[in-house]
């Protein structure tokens, strides 16, 4: 559309020329021309009549970079920072840039030195470990093989959780690294907690006009999220992270039996009218609500008000003091972060002595296993107004909860197992906040805000003649309750062997009647169970994939795909060992031969873990 002067800044001759220019330009020419006035404008140069364009100084630190390939490499676990990734490609690609997005897993280290515009988006896991699929290229960088990265340039977005010691040490890592490689940063780190939308977004405008030379305005969170989530443009209606669905319980089931000292709920939801899809494998996201009776006890603690009005987000939304502690705020979680801002809001409080340098073990010690409660009543904030206080708190974090059901098999309906969490610490009682809600305070007909959370890192084979190998003790079962009842719905024929571990047969053997008849069936070809507590011996999962190690190192060979689910810590660890040596005493390998096997079937997506 040609340029017209009603309106414009421009004198009938400027319009003409600029009528003239404007159609011939490409459109990475047209990217180069608004970052080159950008950056003037921001440097304080006019451009005059007569200026030769390429003799202006620009002093601007924003400015298109010659290079407009770019790739994004990502590391994840559950699918965040995988997501993350995508809407980012998503947003360079409409600025008329090449962009190659993979897995750290699927690239090749050896191709490094090309690379001219690194982008990482990158989780930290376990206790500041890599995730799986970033291990190989995590370790390429750290190695003597990394070669000198002089003309690269780099950003990095860090997520993690301000509640463990090493909160985005993995995104920390690549970023100090890639900096003594000699790679030049296009744009600080930004290191994201639970609640990553806003810090990701601003993270992502940042990247764009570093390599544009165009500063967009912000997306909004709640758009970026739902690109996110859903893969789907900010303006359909979806429900979300940010948009949860209030599904409605249609059961509520204790899976143990009387006499156990465990407490497993079997809950089922209506997704009914959401029209939210999900695959085996996939979690669910959870709102919970904090325990009435510690929100209480806070409020009364603080000498608050429980009906006065409090803003819970940005927007300006109001709710009760009551109802956002409730529903909207982490009480039960105490972070470093939490604690600096908590010490601001009253220096004579004694808590910034907790916080001083070399104390680090001290503070670790204090927030361990405490909450808000605990705080509140150690150090005083006598005086300190609500609405200044949950000012500092984190938003409520939704729990994930591996999804134990099959969409085929039950049409509009998702199933959760969760086990009850309680523990006594520092001379209190402590809970679970959505276990603890689920086994005593709801009930059929009730609601829960919900959301699916997708993990491509955990799915089906997508052969289905492709055998499976399932390692879940306790609620780590779950998603393989969803494998195998997606495979009965669809008639698959290849082979599946469960290993499930849990306290006591009689009285802890989850699901126990459906995994006999799906034995029965043939649906299920092997299953091997370890009830740690009913032997003088206690045997785990890892020890009877040992004593079947012959047929186990054949399957694997043959083919096979190995699934783990559960405790990250102990079990994952002492699974993954279990393979390791089963790989060296059945199949002759080395150490070295055997983590190298495993590390490439991870590769290949025949090793995958749901591991927390």
């Amino acid at each position: 559309m040609p340029l017209q002067v009603v309106n414009s800044p421009f004198n009938q001759e400027q319009v003409d020329l600029l009528n003239r220019l404007l159609p011939t330009l490409s459109e990475t020419q047209q990217i180069w021309l608004s970052g080159y006035l950008t950056a003037l404008q921001g440097a304080g140069s006019v451009v005059s009549a007569g200026t030769n364009l390429q003799a202006v100084p620009v002093a601007s630190p924003v400015q298109p970079i010659a290079s407009q390939e770019v790739t994004i490499l990502f590391g994840s676990q559950t699918g965040n920072s995988q997501r993350l990734a995508k809407v980012l490609s998503s947003k360079l690609e409409e600025k008329g840039l090449q962009v190659t997005l993979s897995s750290m897993s699927n690239f090749k280290p050896n191709t490094i030195k090309k690379v001219r515009n690194l982008l990482i988006v990158v989780s930290t896991h376990g206790e500041g470990d890599p995730p799986d699929n970033a291990l190989p290229f995590y370790e390429f960088l750290y190695s003597k093989r990394a070669p000198q990265l002089e003309e690269m340039k780099f950003a990095v977005l860090s997520l993690g959780d301000s509640s463990y010691e090493f909160f985005c040490k993995t995104g920390k890592d690549f970023d100090q690294r890639l900096a003594e490689l000699n790679a030049t940063r296009l744009t600080p780190r930004t290191d994201c907690d639970l609640d990553y939308d806003e810090p990701a977004g601003e993270w992502m405008e940042n990247v764009v006009s570093s390599l544009t030379g165009v500063l967009d305005t912000p997306a909004p969170a709640a758009s970026i999220n739902m690109a996110v989530e859903n893969g789907q443009s900010a303006g359909q209606l979806t429900y979300s992270r940010t948009s949860p669905f209030e599904a409605e319980v249609l059961e509520n089931l204790n899976l143990n039996g009387r006499g156990s000292s465990r407490e497993t709920r079997h809950l089922e939801l209506s997704l009914e009218g959401s029209n939210l899809q999900y695959e085996p494998g996939d979690s669910l996201g959870v709102y919970p609500e904090n325990n009435p009776m510690l929100v209480d006890t806070l409020i009364e603690t603080m000498g608050w008000q429980p009906e006065e009005p409090v803003q819970v987000n940005k927007q300006g939304d109001v709710r009760s003091l009551r109802d956002a502690l409730l529903n909207n705020y982490e009480i039960t979680v105490l972070t470093k972060p939490l604690m600096e801002q908590a010490a601001k809001l009253s220096s004579a409080n004694g808590l910034g002595e907790l916080l001083e340098s070399g104390r680090e073990q001290d503070l670790r010690a204090y927030m361990k296993e405490r909450d808000l409660l605990d705080l509140v009543q150690d150090f005083s904030f006598k005086g300190v107004p609500a609405a200044e206080f949950v000012s500092i708190l984190r938003k409520m974090p939704a729990r994930l909860y591996s999804i134990a059901s099959s969409s085929k098999a039950n049409p509009d309906e998702v199933h959760l197992t969760i086990r009850t969490v309680r523990y006594e610490a520092n001379g209190r009682d402590r809970n679970g906040v959505a276990s603890v809600q689920c086994a005593e305070r709801l009930q059929a007909g009730d609601k829960l805000p919900v959301y699916i959370h997708q993990n491509p890192n955990f799915k089906l084979p997508a052969s289905p003649d492709t055998s499976i190998i399932m390692i879940g003790p306790g609620t780590g079962v779950a998603p393989f309750r969803a494998f195998v009842q997606e495979r009965e719905e669809s008639g698959t024929e290849g082979k599946s062997w469960l290993f499930y571990g849990d306290q006591h047969f009689t009285t802890d053997f989850l699901y126990q009647i459906e995994w006999q008849r799906w034995l029965k069936d043939g649906i299920l070809t092997r299953l091997d169970v370890a009830f740690s507590r009913d032997t003088a011996k206690k045997v785990y999962v890892q020890h009877r994939m040992l004593e079947k190690s012959k047929e186990l190192f054949r399957w694997i060979t043959e083919g096979a795909h190995v699934y783990v689910c559960g405790d990250e810590k102990h079990m994952a660890h002492d699974v993954h060992a279990a393979l390791a040596i089963i790989l060296e005493q059945e199949g002759g390998m080395s150490s070295d031969e055997a983590a190298a096997y495993l590390a490439d079937m991870q590769q290949q997506k025949r090793y995958q873990r749901d591991v927390y």
